[in-house]
C-alpha cells in the first residue's frame, strides 16, 4: 500500500467514499486556539446530529470555562449569538468529497461539511437564558462535548 494519503482506496478504514481525495496535512499548525468551554447537546453520534441547527430546536448548553466568566458580562443584552466551535471528530484532509445528498464529487470549500482543513463551524443561535457560566441556546448542530471556540453577538437582531 502507498504512503500517499491521496492514494488510499475508497471504502478503506479511513472511511473514504467513492472518488474522494485527501491530502497530506502540514506537519505543524500555523496557529493555536484556546477553547473557551464545551457545548452540551442531546446528540452523541454524527448520525443523530442535525445537518443544520434550527432556532426552534432543542435547548443546548454552552459551558464557558470559569476563567472567561467576566467575558460574559452583558451577553444577556443579545437575543442572538454567533457560536464558533471546533468539530474535533471531523477528518481534516479531504479536498474532494462525495456527499450523499449531492450525488457528485464536490470540493471541500464548496460545502458546509464539518470535514475541512480547519473544522471550524458557525451557528447563529437564540439565547434562551444564562446561569453563571452556562448559556442555554437553541440552534446548534454539533455533538455533545464539542469544544467551543468563541461567541459573538449578532447586532441588528430582530
Amino acid at each position: 500500500m502507498s504512503d500517499d494519503p491521496a492514494a488510499v482506496p475508497s471504502g478503506d478504514r479511513f472511511g473514504l467514499r467513492d472518488g474522494e481525495r485527501c491530502v497530506a496535512l502540514p506537519a505543524v499548525p500555523d496557529a493555536g486556539v484556546y477553547f473557551i468551554g464545551r457545548i452540551r447537546t442531546p446528540w452523541r453520534s454524527r448520525a443523530d446530529c442535525p445537518k443544520r441547527g434550527s432556532l426552534d430546536g432543542p435547548v443546548c448548553t454552552l459551558e464557558i470555562d470559569e476563567r472567561w466568566a467576566e467575558a460574559l458580562t452583558g451577553v444577556e443584552a443579545h437575543t442572538r449569538l454567533q457560536v464558533l466551535y471546533w468539530m474535533d471528530q471531523a477528518r481534516r484532509d479531504l479536498v474532494l468529497q462525495n456527499p450523499g445528498h449531492v450525488g457528485t464529487l464536490v470540493g471541500t470549500f464548496a460545502l458546509r461539511s464539518p470535514v475541512r482543513p480547519n473544522p471550524i463551524a458557525s451557528s447563529e443561535v437564540r439565547l434562551e437564558g444564562r446561569e453563571g457560566c452556562r448559556l442555554q441556546v437553541r440552534g446548534l448542530d454539533c455533538l455533545d462535548g464539542t469544544p467551543l471556540v468563541d461567541l459573538k453577538p449578532i447586532h441588528g437582531e430582530k
